[in-house]
């Protein structure tokens, strides 16, 4: 239990409490929002959010009158922290687990067992030779990868590149590019190592090679397939009804322990003043002042850059380098006693060199148990980084593209009962080479503006339980500094 937090009262008057405001309503806005409340008792805390709507990249629609998930669909259970808040907000019960995680990779005219990687990287070579993935010589040539000088990955370096380097071209093209195109929506040579793939880190500094790193990771990581009925430790949970449930129950927890949650509202400002922060917010014409002593900014890089200008500029310009990706969901529910093809397994990558328009399919039917049996349900993700152009294509081209590519590598035909085109403009930030330098920037540029923090998916992370636990994170450094400065009441 933490005690009651209240302001200093001036000579006269009377404590008041200390006002927080989150800017930015997604998973990891209102998990900052749900842990200031619990850290600050007594504390004001407002939740301004500019969209019409709380969840960021969770979003729940509905399709032939069944509940679908329109953004994020997973959650990693390898980390703890959102099935932790999940249990925490009443969605226990609901917690599910997939059927099945088998995936393949649409490449070299066919639908392939995809063998164990860590992040694409192959850790069983055997398995990825007779996979066909690859052509017979990418195999040899990889092996050839212990025998090499030892590998310093001491500087940051992009993925693709070393494993182009290290193992061939023909598995970053293949394997690397298609996993990590279907995480950041990124290409594999530009992005981190050390932000993208850290768990590889520290095994490369201790064997040497990338082949043996990996395998190293891949022994000691939970299996991705099931063992008899279950494994003891899934890699993946899901909601049952969606996982964009966790946003609305994490918001409703947090108007039930009294924070305060506006949608519609768009910060344009932030300045300091003597006690804290100033924000102007609304519409140019009919400007609002928000005073608060500490400020949560849950934001995209693009916008925070824009808002912390003035007050942390440092920090504003190293945000301003955080690039983002867009892309398309194509959502596909046809009738279920209608389908023909080979829908096994939980779903598809495409590696980029195949030149197709989908670069990721999800068989959510095959893969989650709560959906209606009278439906099969197919998600297409489109677009990535730098290939904006595909997502000029008006709706009806972007499905007639799934609906081709889906018949071509599964033979899937059925009545379309119904589709969605989600469009995420700006959605996925990519970690560039040298990420965690600037992020590391970026956070004491910010610390030495007491009473800021920052969280969201530019940081550390882009699942569900890193932005939680960026969220929390924040929540806690503010919480410290105002208990800090603040009078104590039991």
């Amino acid at each position: 239990m933490h005690p009651e937090v209240t302001r200093t009262p001036a000579a006269g008057g009377a404590a008041t409490p200390p006002h927080v405001v989150v800017v930015g309503a997604g998973i990891a806005g209102l998990a900052a929002a749900r842990a200031l409340l619990a850290q600050l008792p007594g504390a004001r805390v407002t939740v301004l959010e500019a969209g019409p709507r709380t969840g960021g990249k969770l979003r729940l629609g509905e399709m032939a009158g069944q509940p679908v998930d329109l953004g994020a669909e997973a959650i990693l259970n390898r980390r703890p922290e959102a099935v932790d808040l999940a249990r925490e907000v009443g969605l226990g019960d609901s917690l599910v687990y997939p059927l099945t995680t088998s995936a393949g990779v649409w490449t070299r005219g066919a639908v392939r067992r995809l063998p164990r990687t860590v992040m694409g990287v192959p850790a069983d070579l055997g398995a990825l030779g007779d996979s066909g993935i690859v052509g017979r010589r990418a195999v040899p040539r990889a092996r050839l990868e212990r025998a090499m000088r030892r590998l310093d990955v001491t500087e940051d370096v992009g993925i693709g590149r070393l494993v182009a380097r290290r193992m061939g071209g023909e598995l970053r093209d293949r394997l690397v590019e298609p996993m990590l195109g279907g995480v950041y929506a990124g290409r594999a040579d530009d992005l981190s190592l050390h932000a993208a793939v850290p768990q590889l880190v520290p095994a490369i500094a201790e064997h040497g090679s990338l082949t043996a790193a990996a395998s190293v990771v891949a022994a000691n990581s939970p299996s991705a397939e099931p063992v008899g009925q279950a494994t003891a430790t899934p890699v993946f949970a899901g909601i049952d009804g969606g996982v964009a449930r966790l946003a609305s129950a994490t918001e409703a927890a947090v108007r039930a322990a009294g924070g305060e949650v506006r949608c519609r509202v768009t910060v344009r400002e932030i300045s300091r003043t003597r006690i804290g922060f100033r924000l102007v917010a609304g519409p140019t014409i009919a400007p609002e002042k928000v005073d608060a002593d500490a400020v949560v900014l849950a934001t995209p890089a693009v916008a925070s850059a824009r808002l912390l200008r003035s007050v942390a500029p440092r920090a504003a310009a190293d945000l301003a380098g955080v690039d983002y990706a867009s892309m398309a969901l194509v959502t596909l529910a046809l009738e279920a006693s209608s389908v023909s093809g080979d829908l096994h397994g939980s779903g598809f990558l495409v590696p980029p060199v195949d030149g197709r328009d989908v670069k990721a399919v999800t068989f959510s039917t095959s893969k989650w148990g709560w959906h209606s049996p009278e439906l099969v349900l197919a998600r297409c993700s489109i677009g990535r980084y730098g290939d904006e152009q595909q997502l000029q294509h008006d709706d009806t081209e972007l499905v007639a593209s799934a609906v081709m590519d889906l018949r071509e590598a599964v033979g899937l035909r059925g009545r379309l009962v119904d589709t969605t085109v989600t469009r995420w403009g700006g959605a996925l930030p990519q970690y560039a080479v040298g990420h965690v330098d600037r992020v590391r920037r970026i956070r004491e540029a910010v610390a030495d503006v007491p009473g800021l923090a920052v969280c969201g998916a530019a940081y550390d992370g882009l699942g569900l339980p890193a932005c939680i636990a960026s969220g929390t994170e924040a929540a806690t450094r503010v919480a410290e500094r105002l208990r800090g400065r603040e009078t104590m009441v039991p």
